[in-house]
């Protein structure tokens, strides 16, 4: 007969067995998700999200054994939520009261997690009354002049066929901006250098330009036109190449106020000096480091009384709650100021993002909004306002001119034959007929802001 207390003890022997096997089991398995997990947490924005939200998402991580593709998820809501001030996956994962207990209903909760931030890009967002935090500046960047074998000019690197464009050529006179907008291309182009080529004068006096064809040429792609002023000699090497080909519109494009060159020196017929305007809860929001609203329209102001041509973009607008009240107060507020025949155009624009710009906004973890919203692929695969809301955009605006519809020429940067049409009520046949319209209207001195029928 086996005794009581031995049987007792043999129990509780199998049983310190058995929880020795599952400790070191489990041990292992965590020891083998680790491995994982280092393999997989450089390739995400982990290490540089804040402690708190780092050590959250680490440990739900390990509790779940996430994939790469979950754990990827989860960090870049993370980084977007902070962005937008929109809250903390913590704090959004903890107010689910505990949902996630079980592997099964991890997946559940990620597809919810995936949910609430579309919510947030569905609603109108809203920015604070006190603004979102600006980042460091970046007119710190060291200045570099060298020899460059770089080719300075060509095709707008966004022209196609695919939508209306107006051949816009481009002349880079430098590499690289010291405005930090939050949505900017150029960010991902170029070093954290400001590059002059040594050689610039000489390029810019060998671009082989046929005499017998209108070319409209800006200088505002790669870096602000004005923002350097007549530095290493840019701005009379472009006046120089202006007065050398008339049958060229020079644009000189910005998002400054620094306009002493134009006030001073005498500027050639063939050059218009344009500025990128925004509403002032953009250009506060979004557009650090450049000039407010304000003294962009004033250093228009005082561009427009030396006799020297003006023009305005209204490029990116940004959708957000009060869009449809601040964009056409602006509007009437350019109106207000000008006469439309010292405006030689006016361009509306959306947002459009390519993938390495939002890797890099993702990337810096500034303040902003402008992921915040609903973007579908364009017809060139980049993203962008889905199209019921850039035509309900481009039409208040287009509206908001009316007084000008005349006078002024105006058009849409990038946008489909139908965005044109819902918006405007017409578009070009061809980009051709699109850069035949603006030379007659523009360098060719017509007074026409309508297509003709």
């Amino acid at each position: 007969m086996t005794d009581v207390k031995d049987d007792t003890l043999w129990q509780r022997s199998r049983r310190s067995r058995g929880e020795s096997l599952v400790s070191r089991g489990k041990m292992a398995s965590r020891i083998d998700y680790q491995q994982k997990f280092e393999s997989f947490r450089d390739r995400t924005w982990y290490e540089s999200l804040p402690r708190e939200e780092r050590d959250f998402i680490g440990s739900i991580a390990f509790a779940h054994r996430m994939t790469f593709q979950e754990f990827r998820q989860v960090v870049e809501a993370s980084r977007d939520l902070d962005m937008w001030g929109e809250g903390t996956v913590k704090g959004w994962w903890q107010s689910q009261n505990g949902r996630a207990h079980g592997s099964g209903k991890v997946k559940g909760l990620l597809q919810e997690l995936v949910a609430h931030l579309a919510t947030l890009k569905r609603l109108p967002k809203s920015y604070p009354p006190t603004g979102l935090d600006k980042p460091a500046r970046r007119d710190r960047k060291p200045i570099v002049t060298l020899r460059s074998d770089k080719k300075i000019w060509g095709r707008c690197p966004v022209a196609s066929e695919k939508t209306v464009c107006c051949n816009l050529w481009t002349i880079d006179a430098v590499e690289n901006c010291v405005f930090g907008c939050s949505y900017c291309t150029v960010q991902t182009f170029y070093q954290d250098e400001i590059l002059f080529d040594e050689t610039f004068a000489d390029k810019i006096r060998d671009i082989p330009l046929d005499p017998d064809r209108f070319y409209h040429i800006g200088t505002g792609q790669a870096s602000d036109s004005l923002a350097w002023g007549n530095r290493n000699g840019i701005l009379d090497a472009l006046c120089e190449f202006a007065v050398k080909h008339p049958n060229v519109l020079l644009e000189l494009k910005t998002k400054s106020d620094r306009v002493r060159y134009l006030l001073t020196n005498e500027v050639p017929e063939n050059v218009v000096c344009s500025w990128s305007l925004n509403t002032p809860t953009i250009i506060a929001n979004e557009e650090h480091f450049t000039a407010n609203f304000d003294k962009r329209i004033e250093a228009a102001r005082s561009v427009a009384d030396r006799g020297i041509k003006v023009a305005f973009h209204f490029h990116p607008m940004v959708c957000y709650d009060a869009w449809d009240v601040d964009y056409p107060r602006a509007a009437r507020d350019v109106m207000s100021l000008f006469e439309s025949r010292e405006v030689s155009f006016i361009s509306f624009g959306s947002v459009t993002l390519i993938k390495p710009v939002i890797s890099k906004i993702r990337e810096l973890a500034n303040q902003t909004k402008i992921l915040q919203m609903e973007l579908v692929k364009d017809p060139h695969g980049k993203l962008t306002y889905p199209d019921p809301i850039k035509v309900a955009m481009f039409k208040t605006m287009y509206r908001s001119f009316e007084p000008w519809h005349d006078q002024v020429f105006m058009y849409l940067c990038m946008e489909k034959p139908a965005v044109w049409e819902k918006s405007l009520g017409y578009v070009y046949r061809s980009n051709e007929e699109f850069e035949r319209d603006f030379a007659r209207k523009t360098l060719g001195g017509g007074t026409q802001g309508r297509p003709p029928s």
